[in-house]
């Protein structure tokens, strides 16, 4: 049958049910949001004569949860306009409108006795075929089923987000034995395909995958810092980036999470196992005396980490105090920051008998040994151990990937020395030859699997731009960026300088690029798999020719950006921008001017040049202007001054949309644009949009001439930067440079309603940007966010 989840319901409304709702908000599933209604008033309810049987009132807990979701950081919603699509409702009352929804998603206390007084309820009003799971995070979901008719338990199954919802990739899928086959391949597809996560199916066994290991994982670490007499900082100083982890490393993402929420699934997993096992998800005495003292981490403002004025302190966990944090330095950190590569930099750490060394070898080695011993018993196959680790906790390399980072047959030898029990599919592998978990061949990876290397599925939707260069190779090449042929006609121009900054290799591919393409292609991509998919111009080029006094140099790089932004906006074959994550500055450039905008969900797109003293010179005001302008109904008269003051707004307090959805609301993306929910399948859908733009009959479009505001409308944008440097929020260089915008958006000195043609605003940016350049003033800010990484207020 097709299924399709038209409006759900989530029953709970605390922090994960309200995020899980606002995560079907972004995505555009109506949500009804539950909770229990309250057993006595608030003294404002009771004085406006309100009683505990008014809406207002039984609402209150959801509602009031629903309204939090404006507030909180990071934001739970990606517009905020989607909380519209949330309605509150509570238990007593609405129960009965169930029967409205396609899955209901249980996410109340963790209780099995209240959950299954939940469902008991659920049974009596959902819809046959109707979804039903449970966001539990370990309790058994095959308990939870128990004694539910027959059409419930077939769709019944766990469906554990991790926290936020909005951020966090890993969804694990929990069937029971009685869960339809059908009901679960459905759940993998649509958690992939339209929540956007990254989808592993888990066994119904303590705390599932991701934090039965996680939590084993943080445990031995702590045991091992009181073991070795090292202290909290140092632990995190090597416990993050060194080794392909979070920044937040192991005791602040304890402080993030929450002592309390921690020490709840460490019980969790410790009820229910045996021998040293047990031993091991016991929290640590220190630990139980910072839940007495409330000490819970970033919540109650105070844990491993305490903040004072801008000092960070540590916590001794042998007095309890909070003392100046250290960091853990030693001769194998400086080693494994000169080598290339995590795999190399890890094995510099690993095999080290310096303290750092020590203590990673002593706190990955049982990591990796416990992963082996419950392959089977929480996941079927290793991919799912490595994918839940990455998706969940942030790991660069999950556990079986991390093994073969640092050489499967060296550790186990090592592992075997300190007397240790490897389990015996290991000694297996060994004996057989098999050195690697994972195998990369033309067709793809494979996986070891019982003896053999099975290929790992993939979703057609993901592509593998590494895989894809070594199986097509590159149609050219530099220094900046490749030209890369992505299948059925269509191309992809993939950046790869340092950061993606542009310089003049990436926009010299930007013209060989098109050039190629029309006449060899029926499209362009432009997107890249990247940390960012561009921070904009390379500033510190830019700066140093400024410096130098080589504006003639700089003015000739404008023009040429300039030109390849015109050349990818009249391009005869369609080019579709692909942007993810930061997009900033001559990022965002590049993507106005294209035929089409194909966004990821967490896109944050902004024109921020006004930050280190200028503004956009690669024709990024005229091509918002513009955007703006085509937004506007046609044949309906609209206010020209409004449209250059938002432009100018925008510009001026460097706006950074915080989601691809955002980017909408600030224009950047129009209604035709497109937003990807699941990263990993942006550039599929990006080349489905250049595919069909062709298939379409795509023209390019005509060169018009574009009306503008002119003198009277150049004093109507100064009117509030002078009023806020009058108020002292800005200071006179900020107005200098929101003078030199103003004029670049408002065509110069010609009538209010003049039609100048693109080329003369071009020259206008170009100028402005040239002369901000040359201040000593604009000079200091590039300097200042090169040198600090934020903007300097001069």
């Amino acid at each position: 049958m097709v299924r399709q989840i038209q409006k759900a319901a989530v029953l709970g409304s605390g922090v994960m049910g309200s995020g899980i709702a606002a995560h079907l908000a972004n995505i555009g599933i109506p949500t009804l949001l539950l909770d229990i209604a309250p057993r006595e008033l608030t003294e404002a309810e009771a004085s406006k004569g309100l009683t505990l049987e008014d809406q207002v009132v039984k609402n209150r807990i959801s509602e009031s949860n629903r309204q939090k979701l404006l507030k909180q950081k990071p934001a739970p919603l990606s517009s905020k306009k989607n909380l519209e699509l949330i309605e509150a409702g509570n238990f007593e009352d609405d129960m009965k409108r169930l029967s409205e929804v396609d899955w209901i998603i249980e996410v109340v206390v963790e209780n099995l006795d209240v959950k299954k007084q939940v469902f008991s309820q659920v049974d009596q009003y959902r819809k046959p075929g109707s979804i039903v799971s449970s966001n539990t995070s370990g309790i058994s979901v095959e308990a939870m089923a128990d004694g539910r008719s027959e059409d419930f338990q077939s769709h019944f199954l766990g469906t554990h987000f991790f926290n936020p919802p909005r951020y966090l990739k890993l969804l694990e899928v929990i069937p029971t034995k009685k869960t339809n086959p059908e009901v679960l391949a459905f759940m993998k597809q649509f958690g992939e395909d339209v929540l956007g996560k990254g989808v592993v199916e888990a066994k119904d066994t303590p705390n599932f995958i991701a934090n039965r290991i996680g939590t084993y994982g943080l445990l031995v670490t702590v045991k091992e810092m009181t073991k070795g007499g090292y202290s909290v900082g140092e632990v995190d100083s090597v416990t993050g980036p060194l080794i392909g982890r979070p920044k937040s490393a192991t005791f602040r993402t304890l402080d993030v999470v929450g002592l309390d929420t921690f020490a709840h699934v460490a019980k969790n997993v410790y009820d229910q196992v045996e021998g040293e096992e047990k031993e091991v998800f016991e929290v640590p005495e220190f630990m139980k005396k910072m839940l007495g003292n409330g000490w819970l981490g970033s919540k109650s403002g105070q844990g491993f980490f305490l903040k004072k004025g801008k000092e960070i302190l540590e916590l001794d966990p042998v007095t309890l105090e909070y003392v100046e944090r250290k960091k853990l330095k030693t001769a194998s950190t400086e080693m494994s920051k000169q080598e290339k590569g995590l795999s190399n930099k890890m094995k510099a750490l690993v095999y080290s008998k310096d303290r750092a060394g020590e203590l990673l070898w002593n706190i990955i080695s049982p990591v990796l040994l416990y992963s082996a011993e419950l392959l089977g018993t929480i996941a079927d196959d290793i991919v799912a151990i490595d994918q839940a680790m990455k998706w969940g906790f942030g790991w660069e390399l999950g556990p079986f990937e991390t093994w073969d980072a640092i050489g499967l047959e060296k550790s186990v030898a090592k592992m075997k020395e300190e007397g240790r029990n490897i389990p015996q599919w290991i000694e297996d592998m060994i004996v057989n030859g098999q050195s690697t978990f994972y195998e990369e061949k033309e067709d793809g990876l494979y996986f070891y699997h019982n003896g053999e290397y099975k290929q790992v599925k993939e979703n057609p939707k993901a592509i593998n731009l590494k895989r894809l260069k070594k199986q097509k190779g590159v149609i050219k090449k530099n220094s900046g960026a490749s030209l890369i042929d992505l299948g059925d006609g269509i191309a992809l121009l993939e950046f790869h300088s340092p950061n993606n900054a542009i310089g003049m290799d990436i926009i010299q591919m930007i013209n060989f690029a098109v050039d190629e393409v029309e006449k060899n292609f029926k499209g362009l991509v432009i997107g890249n798999q990247g940390k960012n998919f561009c921070v904009g111009a390379n500033l510190a080029l830019i700066l140093m020719e400024a410096q130098d006094d080589n504006i003639y140099e700089i003015d000739m790089v404008v023009r040429h950006f300039q030109q390849a932004m015109m050349k990818i906006k009249y391009s005869s074959k369609p080019v579709v921008a692909a942007p993810f994550s930061m997009t900033l500055g001559g990022g965002t450039e590049v993507c106005l001017p294209t035929a089409h905008i194909q966004a990821s969900a967490e896109t944050y797109m902004g024109l921020v040049e006004v930050g280190v003293g200028l503004i956009p010179g690669g024709g990024g005001n005229k091509e918002l202007y513009i955007k703006y302008l085509e937004s506007m109904p046609n044949d309906v008269d609209f206010d020209l001054q409004n449209v250059a003051n938002k432009v100018f707004e925008t510009i001026a307090t460097a706006k950074v949309s915080t989601s691809g959805e955002e980017a909408r609301d600030l224009n950047f993306l129009n209604f035709a644009d497109g937003v990807s929910v699941n990263g990993d399948h942006l550039l599929y859908d990006a080349k489905q949009a250049a595919l069909s733009l062709y298939e379409k009959g795509y023209k390019a479009p005509v060169r018009k001439k574009v009306p503008v505001v002119g003198e009277t409308g150049y004093a109507t944008l100064l009117l509030g930067a002078q009023n806020m440097l009058l108020s002292g929020y800005i200071s006179e260089h900020d107005l200098a440079i929101a003078k030199k915008l103003a004029y670049v958006i408002a065509g110069g000195k010609v009538p209010f309603g003049t039609e100048v043609d693109e080329q003369y605003l071009l020259d206008l940016e170009r100028e402005a940007f040239l002369s901000l350049l040359a201040q000593p003033k604009s000079q200091a800010r590039m300097q200042h966010m090169l040198v600090k990484g934020k903007p300097l207020r001069n």
